[in-house]
């Protein structure tokens, strides 16, 4: 059994039809609110002027700045994941959720922000990156629930793609060559492999109280979802 499906009980695929499905209600409930919640921070964030202060200090710090914010954002990650998972309250867990969207919204400002810059439109750039980051989205996860398939093979692939994937940006940061559009493309895939691996694990591997854990996951991946397709956009407008 996954370390996902610890105290609670057994994992979803285990549990009563009538539990199962309230559990994936739960996670996918969640994740709409996290995502609607993601929306409102950046609004705030860009209508407050917070937005203006953060790309500053991030671009005038060039590639240490971008550093800072990749580690301080790992170490906010990790806290989110930490306390999504804890078993001692849901309110722990909530905040968790509550902490990984803040510091989402917080590393797309300097994304957005140049994205603003390079597009004559914006808004329209971020409604069809968020368009096609929510079609592939649910095209994969209906592949995981139709299919029914578990996909957890998978997770060992995902940790070493995701050091390499790091590497490469770390590396790039310092040395100060570009990544191109190709690694944007190869990151989507990843994205998408990410999202199925974990739409797998939301079946097979979280119990039936983890639903805020679940959407925690789900919500990391489709954020790099649509980091890498707004990045292709971005450079293509």
């Amino acid at each position: 059994m996954s370390e996902f499906a610890t105290s609670f009980g057994n994992s979803a695929a285990e549990a009563l039809p009538a539990d199962r499905a309230r559990f994936i209600r739960k996670t996918y409930l969640l994740l709409a609110a996290a995502i609607l919640a993601f929306i409102v921070v950046e609004g705030f964030l860009f209508a407050s002027g917070a937005a203006e202060l953060i790309a500053t200090v991030v671009f005038r710090g060039g590639a240490i700045g971008w550093l800072l914010v990749l580690g301080l954002f790992m170490a906010v990650s990790w806290i989110a994941r930490n306390w999504a998972t804890s078993e001692t309250s849901k309110s722990t867990q909530l905040l968790g959720l509550g902490l990984a969207v803040v510091g989402e919204a917080v590393i797309f400002v300097p994304l957005i922000t140049v994205a603003a810059i390079r597009s004559d439109d914006p808004f329209a750039l971020l409604m069809k990156a968020g368009v096609v980051t929510l079609g592939l989205f649910l095209g994969i996860t209906a592949t995981v629930f139709l299919t029914r398939s578990d996909f957890s093979f998978l997770g060992p692939i995902l940790t070493i793609g995701g050091f390499a994937a790091l590497g490469f940006i770390v590396a790039s940061a310092l040395f100060g060559f570009s990544l191109g559009t190709v690694f944007c493309f190869v990151m989507v895939a990843f994205a998408g492999t990410a999202i199925l691996y974990e739409t797998s694990n939301v079946l097979h591997r979280f119990n039936t109280e983890q639903h805020v854990a679940a959407s925690l996951t789900l919500f990391a991946s489709i954020a790099l979802l649509f980091w890498y397709i707004l990045s292709i956009f971005s450079s293509r407008d």
